[in-house]
């Protein structure tokens, strides 16, 4: 039994690139999704008048707040696969059944079209390929896998995973966040090699203010997910060193009967520091638990 496959695109301004890319999707599938994210040209006209299922933000509200409305979209049209494809015009849609073909075979409930995987991407600007390898890395610390590519756009979703997940990043954090969430409730993540195409560097989006975003997001969702890993370790970290800090200011003083006022006062502080970052983790972890619970 074939399943119903729904491609969703977030965009913003993207009057230039929409035409062409929901043409070339209907070769694919008519079940196409464009979330206008508060543009102010012709994006959701030419989007509409090609016959897709247009949602419309009356601002601009994010990249995050523009996926999330197209998982909503898609649960209500029932689809069985969610497919997000980038507005930009850099994904292939013959890659559409590589990225969706471990979901059909229920072999995973979330996959990522990699642009690292089995290739080099050598048309990609390597300010972004060095950015995008640290996000995956500081992402890879806080999930179970070793992604390769934690930024992709080019992403295609479960029935389950839209269930499941409720994305409440509203910028370009969205994508770490729903790793997070997904690898925390046991779904499966896979990576499948994809291509794209650079013509120029198409982003829209400062590489700097990206960048921060998504690692402070990452940061947030750790934090909160995983309070245990992210303060109880900094604060074990802290207390040991705390206590050989303490610990060298009781030999100091048993041998010469005198106290380096820096020594013990920074042994106060990383064992102050450290209890409060254990105390932090463990009603963190209580708070999680117990909203977990009531779900």
């Amino acid at each position: 039994m074939k399943m119903k496959i729904t491609i969703g695109i977030p965009a913003y301004n993207e009057e230039k690139n929409i035409a062409g890319i929901i043409t070339r999707l209907k070769q694919y599938t008519d079940d196409i999704i464009v979330c206008d994210d508060g543009s102010n040209d012709l994006t959701k006209k030419i989007a509409e008048g090609l016959g897709a299922t247009v949602i419309s933000h009356e601002t601009n509200k994010g990249y995050g707040a523009a996926i999330n409305s197209l998982f909503l979209k898609a649960k209500e049209l029932e689809t069985e696969v969610l497919v997000t494809f980038d507005a930009d015009g850099q994904h292939r849609i013959e890659d559409i059944p590589t990225v969706t073909k471990p979901i059909i075979n229920n072999e995973a409930e979330l996959v990522i079209g990699s642009r690292f995987l089995n290739t080099k991407s050598d048309e990609m600007p390597n300010y972004r390929k060095v950015g995008i390898k640290i996000i995956t890395k500081v992402t890879n610390l806080s999930i179970k896998e070793d992604l390769t590519d934690s930024q992709s756009g080019f992403r295609a979703y479960s029935i389950k995973a839209l269930e499941e997940i409720t994305p409440s990043d509203d910028g370009m954090g969205v994508s770490t966040e729903i790793l997070i969430k997904a690898n925390n409730i046991g779904l499966k993540i896979a990576e499948v090699p994809i291509k794209v195409r650079y013509d120029g560097d198409t982003s829209t989006h400062d590489p700097v203010s990206h960048g921060t975003s998504v690692i402070l997001s990452t940061i947030k969702f750790i934090s909160i997910h995983n309070p245990l890993k992210f303060y109880g370790i900094p604060g074990i970290i802290f207390l040991c060193i705390g206590l050989g800090f303490i610990g060298w200011t009781i030999q100091i003083y048993s041998t010469h009967q005198e106290i380096i006022t820096n020594v013990s006062l920074i042994g106060i502080g990383c064992i102050v520091l450290g209890a409060v970052l254990l105390m932090t983790s463990v009603i963190l972890f209580s708070i999680v638990t117990v909203v977990k619970e009531k779900r």
